[in-house]
């Protein structure tokens, strides 16, 4: 029996350095549509890329694409994302005020299962 690929990104960058903030969500997005199972798990600054209005206005690069338009795209092809807890504590944020594609909060141990689950880990 063929394992199911699938893929954890564990991104901890957030929008002080928008550059960072789309190619996490658009290789999730590839990898979802390839047909691999894929999370996102934003720790640290990353789970400020799901508090309402952040990622609107937040470009990777000037005239682009804003980052909500990779986090929408990502959720369509069906990416799970989920917010750490702590980090969520770390921000003063509650569930309250995340955004509709944020498919809720976990834990440590819940991320640390789904990445030594998966077959490919990427981290930003």
């Amino acid at each position: 029996m063929e394992e199911e690929e699938s893929l954890v990104v564990f991104m901890t960058v957030g929008p002080q350095l928008a550059q960072r903030c789309a190619t996490p969500f658009y290789m999730a997005n590839m990898a979802a549509v390839m047909e691999m199972q894929a999370d996102v798990f934003l720790q640290i600054d990353g789970v400020l890329l799901m508090k309402r209005g952040v990622a609107d206005d937040l470009y990777a690069k000037s005239g682009g694409k804003a980052i909500l338009g990779f986090i929408r795209e990502a959720k369509e092809a069906g990416v799970r994302m989920h917010c750490c807890s702590s980090a969520l504590a770390l921000h003063d944020m509650t569930t309250d005020d995340l955004i509709e594609e944020c498919d809720g909060v976990v834990g440590a141990a819940h991320m640390l299962e789904a990445a030594a689950n998966a077959t490919t880990v990427l981290v930003y």
